[in-house]
């Protein structure tokens, strides 16, 4: 059912062989050039692979920031819907629906990778030094793929091996050989996808919930399944899963850097560096314009303030003539408005004269003027002038 797809696989394999096996001048089978080239097959495989979904991944990337976005709207949706999961799940589509988000999106590149995975496998753990020719390959190919070694491990080896397979390969490599090699591309394998993983929750931003415990039990669950798992992988789905793991540790650090999650700081910083400066000139009026000047929020004084006239301003006394504010007479008449004991008092004064109000003076234009009386009743303002 799945020839065609392990065909396909063989084939790529085939054909980055070819090119090493050509840039290593035609080594023969068995020796370490040979293996090498075998072992730069499955790498490019991986590379071939994962440029063809790295669309795939960076939609993927797109769908996950769509996602934080939508997260204060997602919370404000489930605190009022409430226990109505119903009600929340049809609102929740709705929501998707019109911000143009596909939850499923970030899963795209990793469904692709499966079967290719499982293709390897089916091929590796079929080839055997025995074996005839496989998917599209012809039996010296299949044979010398077969006992290709990876630093003396054969790429179709396992850590445990049964049957007249482990017997053939048995007979050109040691068991002691391909263990110690298979346990360490296993212990790499598994700490290789921890870190992955660890990268891909920093890549998605802080998650509360189920999604959180999803994220927990991908992070230590994921690596042990696969440091159990991988004692029965032949060597070169160890070397592929490895290779895979430190592509997606590239291609992550690359996209972290052009597309960082919001609020972090490197998302601020990358903000701050794309904002467009602005020029001076730009802000400075055209020529001939009158300039506007921002106002400061100073306030003008009401119109009501008086300030007391200045030390030395005369005002008129009660016998027309001027006498200063500072109390000195201008023709020996106090301030206070009392005359001297030689000079009459005059007509119409009542006997407490000494302590009379004398009439109020008038100025040259008729108008009256407020006498200078310091002891004298009055309004609080006599004796002072407002500015004008």
């Amino acid at each position: 059912m799945l020839d065609w797809l392990y065909t396909a696989i063989s084939w790529v394999m085939a054909q980055w062989h070819s090119l090493w096996s050509l840039v290593f001048d035609d080594p023969e089978a068995g020796t370490g050039l040979s293996g090498l080239a075998w072992a730069l097959s499955i790498v490019f495989l991986v590379v071939t692979v994962r440029l063809i979904l790295f669309p795939l991944f960076v939609k993927q990337v797109k769908s996950q920031r769509a996602m934080q976005e939508l997260q204060p709207d997602i919370q404000r949706l489930r605190t009022q819907y409430g226990s109505d999961r119903q009600g929340f799940a049809v609102a929740m589509q709705k929501l998707q629906k019109e911000r143009n988000v596909n939850p499923l999106a970030g899963c795209l590149p990793i469904l692709p990778q499966i079967p290719i995975f499982l293709s390897l496998f089916h091929v590796l753990r079929r080839l055997s030094p025995e074996a005839q020719g496989l998917y599209s390959w012809s039996t010296e190919l299949t044979r010398e793929a077969a006992v290709a070694p990876f630093f003396g491990a054969p790429i179709s080896s396992s850590f445990f091996m049964t049957g007249p397979k482990a017997t053939a390969i048995l007979d050109v490599a040691s068991y002691t050989n391909i263990r110690v090699v298979g346990f360490l591309l296993i212990l790499v394998m598994s700490l290789t996808t921890y870190v992955t993983q660890r990268q891909i929750m920093s890549r998605s931003g802080p998650v509360e919930g189920q999604a959180a415990m999803v994220q927990k039990l991908l992070l230590y669950v994921m690596p042990m399944s696969l440091f159990v798992s991988g004692f029965f992988f032949p060597i070169g789905v160890l070397l592929y899963w490895f290779t895979n793991n430190l592509w997606t540790l590239g291609q992550q650090f690359f996209i972290l850097r052009k597309m960082p999650p919001p609020g972090s700081p490197a998302a601020k910083a990358k903000a701050a560096a794309d904002k467009p400066a602005v020029d001076p000139k730009t802000l400075a009026p055209k020529p001939g314009a009158k300039p506007v000047r921002p106002r400061t929020g100073r306030t003008a004084a009401p119109a009501s303030t008086v300030e007391p006239a200045p030390t030395g301003d005369a005002t008129v006394g009660p016998d027309g003539n001027g006498t200063p504010t500072n109390g000195t007479p201008t023709n020996g008449t106090p301030t206070n408005g009392t005359p001297p004991a030689d000079t009459p008092t005059p007509t119409g004064a009542t006997a407490a004269g000494a302590h009379a109000h004398p009439p109020a003076a008038r100025s040259a234009n008729g108008r009256a003027r407020g006498t200078a009386g310091r002891g004298s009743p009055g309004p609080a303002n006599r004796g002072k002038r407002k500015r004008r």
